[in-house]
């Protein structure tokens, strides 16, 4: 009789340990799960912006037509990924595209004096500054996440739940661009 009841504890503890640790799991993957989506709400600010930074560098410079298709078919690359890593190689190719419209500004002073030229630079440094800290928001998620999910006693149950480790919001090559706040020339 008291084996069955020490048993029975023994079972029960586990069942509420699982329970415990299932929901630590479920909340953990959902802290991650909303910080993708404030980077999605950023990177989603910044494509809205390219649009009207294109425009006012065309009315300056409408030679230069190749920088212009490349920075719009950037964008659209970027509107249309999924998936973490879909989206840190779009919005690096779009990282790059900017830098090189940005580039073909310098060559136009009073571009460079546009008062609306001037309000989207400060736009495009403010969303770059936001989505720095979106990055930085998600990465810390995702790593407790994944710590989590390799620690006893979540390691026994989190694979068989369906819980697997999270991709990191890696900017690869660009990591030392992203690391400097963007500069706003005038």
């Amino acid at each position: 009789m008291i084996v069955g009841i020490l048993i029975l504890v023994v079972v029960v503890a586990l069942v509420v340990m699982a329970i415990g640790t299932y929901n630590r799991l479920v909340g953990l993957r959902q802290n991650a799960n909303e910080a993708f989506a404030d980077i999605d709400v950023q990177l989603k600010q910044r494509q809205d912006l390219v649009p009207n930074l294109v425009e006012t560098v065309k009315g300056y410079a409408s030679h230069e037509k190749s920088t212009f298709e490349e920075v719009t078919a950037a964008r659209a690359a970027a509107a249309g990924a999924t998936g973490v890593e879909g989206k840190v190689q779009a919005e690096n190719a779009l990282t790059g595209a900017l830098g090189r419209l940005f580039a073909v500004a310098e060559s136009y002073p009073e571009l460079k004096a546009n008062q609306n030229f001037i309000q989207l630079q400060s736009a495009l440094s403010d969303i770059e500054n936001k989505l720095a800290a979106a990055r930085r928001y998600f990465n810390n998620a995702v790593a407790e996440f994944n710590a989590q999910i390799q620690t006893f006693p979540a390691v026994l149950f989190a694979q068989a739940l369906g819980f697997s480790a999270r991709d990191f919001f890696d900017l690869g090559e660009n990591r030392a661009a992203a690391a400097v706040a963007p500069q706003v020339k005038f």
